[in-house]
């Protein structure tokens, strides 16, 4: 089970009192009490830019995957028997990929890469990874994982549809952890990539109600919960 880091000294803004616009707030710090309370108020961290202030962001129309909305199309599905998938073996080298600044529009910055290791040692954030058959990543993503809510962060690819692979198995170990209706898989924004494999966009107040039935449920077994009822 994820262990519980000391609280954060920063105020988040309720759902009540945000203002308009995605971006919320400036500054706080990347501590793991200050992340995970940032992700309970549905909030999440991400820069503006490589230097200045941390940016903080709550999406008006937040991007989500509804679990039985996944589009696995033929081909898709042919990949994912090419894949072993494998949980938190390649942590670091996950979020190291997905931070590769030759990937256009990164901005995972080295901040963002330690606090999210850290995370991770805690047991709050997880990799989901498509292996070669020859002991190879090739693709694969990260998030954080808080009761039967998983906020993914980002992903990578070195060989084709393998992203996609993992991304079916994560919403695979989503569904088997039980009320798959009531877990949130939250994507923050929601891209033509995304769309194309499910994704929708709602607005925000929609989102914090699924969000506060999602935290009340049970951690997936994939990331350290308990085992379902039989």
């Amino acid at each position: 089970m994820p262990i519980e880091p000391p609280p954060t000294r920063w105020d988040f803004p309720t759902p009540d009192n945000l203002a308009g616009g995605d971006l919320v707030g400036q500054g706080a710090d990347l501590e793991p009490g200050t992340i995970l309370a940032a992700y309970r108020h549905g909030i999440f961290p991400m820069p503006v830019q490589h230097s200045g202030p941390m940016a903080w962001w709550s999406p008006e129309r937040r991007g989500i995957l509804p679990l039985a909305r996944l589009v696995v199309s033929r081909s898709l599905r042919r990949s994912c028997r090419n894949f072993e998938i494998r949980v938190n073996t390649a942590f670091d080298q996950v979020i190291e990929a997905c931070a590769d600044p030759r990937r256009p529009g990164g901005w995972i910055t080295r901040e963002i890469i330690e606090a999210y290791e850290r995370l991770h040692e805690l047991g709050w954030a997880h990799s989901v990874e498509a292996w070669t058959p020859d002991g190879k990543l090739a693709g694969g993503l990260y998030g954080v994982a808080i009761g039967g809510f998983f906020g993914g962060e980002s992903m990578f690819h070195r060989e084709r549809d393998a992203s996609k692979v993992a991304l079916v198995a994560l919403v695979n170990m989503l569904r088997e952890a039980g009320d798959a209706d009531q877990r949130l898989l939250d994507l923050q924004w929601c891209t033509p990539h995304l769309a194309s494999l499910g994704a929708i966009e709602i607005p925000r107040a929609e989102y914090f109600d699924l969000l506060k039935k999602a935290l009340s449920l049970p951690l997936p077994p994939a990331f350290g919960g308990p085992l379902p009822p039989q």
